[in-house]
């Protein structure tokens, strides 16, 4: 009886044993030819940053537009004149705060409307991002007087300050904090990357 050698059979090598198939070691060599993803242009970079900005600013736009038009109607009401002076003050501020916001939100379209078309967009996404920042802390601190405002009314005095300053120390933790600390595990393990090439 004759034995058919498997490496000269003439419908191909014969099956690996790891698959079934017999295609795994034709996968694994087309994936280590597979060429690496193409790294990112400056252009490209900046455009996607920019593109980024906008999403940022259209979310941040519709929360201070909706609070901005809450505060503006509240001095047209019948309570507001029954407020003390201590609580005129409050909302007198939290108005400047909340149109402040508003202006550094919306500036970021208005710098590229002024500059569009001369080459500037590193510039623009810079200060961009800038304003972006500006305008958080601006909108944070409108919750927060507009809250204090609204607490001050429904519940007992020191009790609304131990409320809203609960409320700003959670906004801090979540906008800020939090940031920070990611941004602080990602180095380390970026560090860990380059010391280490194996580890994942």
């Amino acid at each position: 009886m004759t034995m058919i050698d498997s490496s000269t059979r003439p419908d191909g090598p014969a099956p690996c044993p790891s698959c079934a198939c017999g295609h795994g070691a034709a996968a694994e060599q087309k994936a280590e030819e597979r060429p690496e993803e193409r790294p990112e242009s400056a252009r490209e970079r900046v455009n996607r940053k920019w593109n980024e900005v906008l999403q940022e600013t259209r979310v941040a736009q519709t929360g201070v537009s909706i609070l901005f038009g809450f505060l503006l109607s509240v001095a047209f009401t019948s309570l507001f004149r029954d407020l003390d002076v201590l609580d005129h003050v409050i909302y007198v501020v939290t108005v400047v705060l909340a149109a402040s916001a508003t202006a550094s939100l919306i500036a970021p379209v208005s710098i590229h409307r002024f500059l569009s078309g001369l080459r500037m967009k590193d510039e623009i996404v810079d200060a961009a991002g800038r304003l972006m920042a500006c305008g958080m802390v601006l909108l944070a601190l409108t919750i927060c007087g507009a809250l204090l405002l609204i607490l001050r009314v429904a519940v007992p005095s020191l009790l609304a300050e131990v409320l809203v300053g609960g409320v700003m120390l959670w906004f801090g933790l979540c906008w800020y904090v939090l940031p920070l600390v990611i941004r602080r595990r990602a180095g380390r393990r970026g560090e860990g990357r380059t010391a280490d090439p194996t580890t994942d």
